[in-house]
């Protein structure tokens, strides 16, 4: 028997029980960390051999080890405290440390390329030399080790081994939770098997085409649940240790190894993201929990406005007050216009005296500051004729926004303006591409991969975060949080990102048109984070920068890289095989060219371009240099006097073309969504990504909360899935060399492309009450018993799959509602228009512009959700409601006329209409408005094919039964015209 004051397992909550031995069950002899024998063999065998507490290894231990090891305990200690001081060297062990290839690859690669023997001997003396300074570096730090006395080796273990702890831990749902919830799944599938061989088998055939089309109508939706349930096998939940990132890489006395960070913000139309929004989330991004020398802001604005420049110049002027005031209060959130707009004690925990005084001169300051900023907005309503002018008398480079040269303002950094503290600030980079008639720009995604150069040209950081301009940084801690995974080593190595959920501000607490997308956040993204990883999602994302340059992660770089399993190119293949390879050899030959007499600059340029670099990234010597270096830095030949220059020319119109930017390397071009598809090609090359949900919101944004703005940021996103479906890269043929996408992880990437299609059955489906109840007839045979337990078990197998979903994510019933509610009506509305303008685009070239969405103004709180704009969006859900309204009241009206017979039919027919009215009603609520504000429009379109739809189906009626004339003659009204 199990005592009963032994420790309950920590996992699953059971007591621990005995070993072999009649002893209290021990995983982890460091701490002790209580866990039961059954949890621990599922730990070891799901490859989790690290105790989830304290991080040490789990020892597999015989009876005759464990007696010797007293005999061995010194020895053991000198090991670990050897492999620690090598842990702890970042010289020798770097961040993204990769597999040195072989030398005849990179030979033959080059013999090709240059067809030049001088190269081969060049490169092959670069190699010995290269081979021989790692000799020098490596043969006194032998020596330097053995003179390091015992007792100094002890003292040094100490805080080697407090560094070590883990930074992060996997915490796998209980079995109580996930268990009962696989087998629910696995119970429903089979259900609907039976269901479909019943639904098949027994054929209506007094309404033959109403029972095929609700056939073909369920099978679709259940392919669709299949693709949207099992990539939710494997939730997991992680958690991280920022203090031991700080114990391991901020030691006091010692130079601080966190890896710095490049923050993206993108903007395009101040007037529709208005420049106090964006204002605000530069404002956090200053003056985040991160050491100031690691952090640049670049700001990409894509529209080329001088009011966007001129309200940055703002910006950089208030962030000297702002950004010491948030750091010395340690106030949460950064941003100044949602912190001030808390409604809290801003009193509580805080102990300086001087707090009270400062916070309102600080609100004081920022209310000027939000003056100044609203003038330059007032001002810029309307456009001199002349055009804008800046300050020095000289014409504005931008004022025309698609005829413009590159532009680069440094305002704050190293050499910039200093605090009111005198303490050094982030650097903020003003940057806009140029752009010029003729030459193809790719929207967001040109302007991310211009960013990437520029930065890369400018700071090089190892780690990029990119924001849209209405996400703030809510969490002044949350770049920590990523780089808990992204500097581990051992978790980190292969980590393409780290991707963030997504929360709002400004929504109504009913969320009526599912802004906050909880289910997918906190639901799907869980389920992808214990496959391979979540999705790219646009926003809140910190990037690899290695990854977003194409090269394959480290344990992966030997093998192909993916491509099309109908039509694979011999040239990437080779590519794909050479190319990390190719990387190493330059960077070993660049380094030692420096130590090669007569050197110059031509010599290095003319060797990058026979390694064909060139064609990857474009003609820049110092960007391509840039990519060589994985803990990222500037080149030490670049000259700083020529970076801006440099800089000029990597964002010029014309620097991708013959290249591979958005087809291989950076953001993907070919879709307006191109976060899904950016992030899908990464995983093709065997890349993970990590889902982190700190308990405090890492970032929040502003959401469309009236009906057409919402409706309309769908159908961006479902025409974006339409592309890529109707692309080379649709994730039903491409990526399968190599096998690096797992198979669950591609189900849920061909879930993303396939979803908008559900909009035609799902359509039909709404339609088909209605059909039934104005032609009183059904889709669904007389049920017999068995037909009634099938349909019971279908419904119970529904309701506790989404009771169990709801119980290990935490997702409210309320959010699961509406998220099915919405699903309907951007079914019926904007995936349907998605559909067929990506079919219009693919065969008849004619693509859509998209207006940048709107964000929430300040007239009130949630003063745009009883908005109602003119979209032809709102058509299709208009015309389904007063259609099935339509049939009720005439199902009503029949079973008045037939009797007490007909009322038991008409009971089925009734509930579904009303299963498609409850499923609108939030459209129909904000249809309405607050003041009955319906476009008359909208009505008009909607009561007039409401009618036509009536009408035929009154008129030309195809069920009626086929009999003879004089049946006819004897049963029929004739309506004389």
């Amino acid at each position: 028997m199990v005592q009963s004051d032994a420790p309950l397992c920590n996992t699953c909550g059971e007591q621990v029980g005995l070993n072999d031995n009649g002893e209290v069950f021990v995983a982890c002899r460091e701490c002790n960390f209580p866990i039961c024998k059954d949890c621990f063999e599922h730990e070891i065998n799901e490859d989790h051999r690290v105790c989830m507490k304290c991080g040490t290894p789990y020892e597999e231990r015989t009876k005759e080890e464990e007696e010797e090891e007293d005999f061995h305990e010194i020895e053991v200690h000198e090991n670990q405290s050897t492999m620690a001081s090598e842990i702890s060297n970042p010289q020798d062990v770097g961040l993204h440390a990769r597999h040195v290839s072989s030398v005849s690859t990179v030979d033959s690669e080059v013999n090709e390329e240059s067809g030049k023997s001088f190269w081969k001997s060049r490169v092959e003396s670069w190699k010995g030399k290269d081979k021989k300074n790692k000799k020098k570096k490596t043969a006194p730090k032998v020596e330097n080790e053995a003179s390091v006395p015992p007792e100094q080796q002890m003292e040094e273990t100490r805080p080697t081994e407090a560094a070590s702890a883990p930074l992060s831990v996997i915490i796998p749902m209980s079995r109580s939770k996930i268990a009962p919830y696989r087998t629910v799944i696995i119970m429903r599938l089979i259900i609907l098997g039976f269901f479909f061989h019943y639904r098949v088998t027994n054929p209506v055939d007094s309404a033959f085409p109403l029972w095929l089309t609700s056939i073909i109508c369920e099978i679709w939706f259940a392919f669709s649940w299949v693709l949207d349930q099992f990539p939710k096998w494997c939730p997991v939940n992680r958690q991280t240790f920022i203090d031991n990132l700080s114990a391991r890489f901020e030691r006091e006395g010692e130079p601080n190894e966190l890896a710095a960070v490049d923050f993206f913000v993108s903007t395009v139309d101040p007037l529709k993201e208005p420049p106090l929004i964006t204002a605000n989330t530069v404002l956090s991004i200053l003056a985040v929990d991160y050491p100031v020398d690691k952090v640049s802001c670049y700001v990409s604005d894509d529209g080329a406005a001088m009011l966007t420049f001129e309200s940055l110049v703002e910006t950089a002027d208030f962030a000297r007050k702002w950004v010491p005031f948030c750091k010395k209060f340690s106030i949460e959130p950064r941003a100044p216009e949602f912190y001030f707009s808390q409604k809290i004690d801003y009193l509580k925990d805080k102990v300086q005296p001087s707090f009270v005084k400062e916070r309102r001169a600080m609100k004081r300051d920022y209310e000027e500051y939000k003056v100044r900023v609203n003038a330059l907005v007032a001002k810029a309503q309307k456009t001199p004729d002349e055009g804008w002018t800046m300050q020095d008398g000289t014409p504005w480079p931008g004022n025309n926004s698609r005829d413009h040269p590159g532009m680069i303002q440094v305002f704050l950094g190293h050499t910039g303006a200093r605090d009111t503290e005198g303490n050094e600030l982030p650097r903020l980079v003003y940057v806009s591409r140029e752009k010029r008639p003729g030459y193809q720009h790719h929207k967001k995604a040109g302007a991310e991969n211009a960013l990437v150069r520029v930065s890369a040209v400018l700071t090089n950081a190892p780690f990029i975060l990119n924001l849209d301009c209405d996400h703030y940084v809510n969490n002044s801690k949350a770049v920590r949080e990523a780089m808990c995974f992204l500097m581990d080593p051992q978790v980190g190595r292969d980590v393409c990102y780290v991707q963030f959920p997504q929360r709002f501000d400004g929504i109504d607490r009913s969320d009526r048109y599912a802004n906050r997308n909880t289910v997918f956040f906190d639901v799907n993204m869980k389920g992808l984070d214990g496959i391979q990883g979540p999705v790219y999602v646009g926003t809140g994302c910190v990037f690899n920068r290695q990854a977003l340059y194409g090269y394959s992660p480290p344990s992966m770089s030997s093998l192909p890289r993916s491509s099309c399993c109908c039509c694979p190119s011999k040239k990437s293949t080779t590519d794909g095989v050479h190319r990390n390879a190719k990387r190493e050899e330059l960077e070993a030959a660049i380094y030692n060219l420096k130590e090669i007499d007569n050197y110059d600059d031509h010599e290095r340029s003319m060797l990058i371009s026979q390694m064909s670099f060139e064609k990857t990234f474009g003609l820049s010597t110092i960007f391509i240099e840039s990519t060589l270096m994985e803990n990222g830095g500037v080149p030490e030949s670049a000259d700083p006097s020529m970076l801006i220059k440099e800089a000029i020319h990597v964002i010029s119109c014309g620097y991708e073309e013959k290249t591979e930017w958005g087809k291989e390397i950076g953001w993907i071009y070919g879709s307006v969504t191109e976060d899904i598809l950016t992030g899908f090609k990464m995983q093709c090359r065997g890349w993970k990504s990590i889902y982190c949900m700190p308990l405090r919101p890492a970032f929040k944004g502003s959401a469309p909360i009236n009906l057409s703005d919402r409706l309309h940021q769908v159908l961006r996103w479902a025409l974006g899935s339409v592309e890529i479906f109707l692309s080379r890269h649709c994730p039903l043929w491409y990526g399968f060399a190599g096998g690096r996408l797992k198979w669950l992880q591609r189900m849920a990437y061909i879930n993303t492309i396939v979803y908008p299609f559900t909009s035609l059955p799902l359509i039909a489906y709404c339609c088909l009450p209605a059909i039934c109840l104005l032609t009183g007839k059904f889709i669904i045979p007389t049920l017999s018993n068995v037909a009634s337990v099938l349909f019971l078990g279908l419904f119970l197998s529904i309701i506790v799959t989404s009771v169990l979903e709801l119980r290990w994510s935490g997702v409210s019933i309320e959010d699961l509602w509406r998220n099915e509610q919405f699903w309907v009506i951007g079914g019926v509305s904007a995936h349907l228009f998605a559909v067929f303008q990506g079919f219009l685009k693919m065969l008849a070239g004619v693509d859509t512009n998209f207006t940048v969405t709107a964000k929430a103004a300040e007239d009130g709180e949630f003063g745009e959700l009883y908005l109602v704009k003119w979209t032809t969006l709102l058509i299709p859900p208009t015309t389904l409601i007063i259609v099935n309204m339509v049939g009720v009241v005439a199902g009503f009206s029949d079973a008045l006329n037939g009797g007490y017979e007909s009322w038991g039919p008409l009971f089925g027919k009734v509930f579904f209409a009303f299963w498609v009215i409850f499923h609108l009603y939030p459209f129909l609520k904000g249809l309405m408005g607050r003041q009955n504000r319906t476009p008359t429009i909208v009505v008009l379109w909607s009561v007039l094919l409401a009618s036509v739809f009536s009408l035929i189906w009154v008129k030309i009626n195809p069920f009626v039964n086929k009999v003879d004339s004089e049946t006819i003659s004897e049963t029929c009204i004739a309506i004389d015209c």
